[in-house]
């Protein structure tokens, strides 16, 4: 984190010149807590860690009104494909050939 000379501004967080410090110090205070959680959480029996990642991943996906813009998106391209092989536009893919190249892609790695 660099704090000389970036105006106060410190990982996102804007603080005037002479809170810089300060704003340090809260962050280093947040990643305490945020240590402390884990540490507790990892003290759980296995499934009710699942049950806590399950929990905080579902936290981080999108709004409702996302999903339903995503959703909508997924349709719309789903129809167009479906459009493109029923008027002979594509005749896809066959699975033994996808395979095949999915597999050669991964032995690239």
């Amino acid at each position: 984190m660099r704090l000389s000379g970036d105006g106060g501004k410190a990982d996102g967080v804007r603080c005037s010149r002479g809170l810089a410090d300060t704003c340090r110090g809260d962050k280093v205070a947040r990643m305490a807590e945020v240590r402390e959680v884990l540490d507790e959480a990892l003290k759980l029996e296995p499934d009710d860690r699942a049950r806590v990642a399950v929990e905080l991943l579902e936290s981080l996906e999108a709004a409702p009104e996302e999903k339903a813009d995503l959703q909508a998106a997924w349709a719309a391209e789903i129809e167009r494909r479906a459009r493109r092989v029923l008027g002979g536009e594509s005749g896809g893919t066959a699975w033994d050939e996808v395979r095949r190249r999915t597999e050669a892609n991964l032995t690239k790695r």
